[in-house]
């Protein structure tokens, strides 16, 4: 050591570079977390979304529910578009969106008997586990990265989100 540089310089730069080391690890870890979480709510929300937002070519129509069980209800289907065809029975499946007696607009999945709901409700229903994971998403980048305005908004995102989601349906 140099006589004329103070020994608390020399002992601080180790504690720099493990401190920057674990700082980048750490922003690292927490980032990929956040987008793994992100990836998953969209891969979620894509799997009914898909029918939803790209209605082109495909079979539009309605579906009075007559009955519900097991998980999904059913109902004859009526069609909207050109080139779609009634069917007796459609498959839609059984939540909070929906209920016996009362008649929704729908899209059919190629290739079987399966609808999934159109419009906004739709719409808004099919994008909620996204919603959900901006929620979860926020607290991991307000407390991994330490990133508390982009947490906020993520997190106002994603309760915008669900509200509408709720009202909607």
């Amino acid at each position: 050591m140099i006589p004329a540089m103070p020994a608390s310089a020399a002992a601080v730069r180790p504690r720099q570079g493990s401190s920057a080391v674990l700082r980048f690890g750490r922003i690292a870890a927490m980032g990929t977390v956040t987008a793994l979480i992100l990836i998953a709510g969209v891969w979620a929300s894509w799997g009914t979304a898909q029918y939803v937002l790209l209605t082109k070519g495909r079979e539009r129509g309605t579906v009075e529910v007559t009955g519900c069980g097991g998980g999904s209800c059913s109902g004859p289907y009526s069609p909207v578009s050109a080139g779609s065809q009634a069917r007796e029975r459609v498959v839609i499946e059984d939540s909070v969106a929906v209920a016996k007696g009362r008649t929704y607009a729908v899209v059919v999945k190629p290739g079987s008997d399966e609808v999934v709901r159109s419009g906004p409700a739709g719409v808004l229903y099919a994008w909620v586990p996204w919603g959900g994971a901006l929620l979860l998403a926020s607290v991991v980048v307000a407390g991994g990265l330490r990133r508390t305005r982009v947490a906020w908004g993520m997190a106002g995102a994603g309760v915008a989100l669900l509200t509408a989601a709720f009202f909607a349906v």
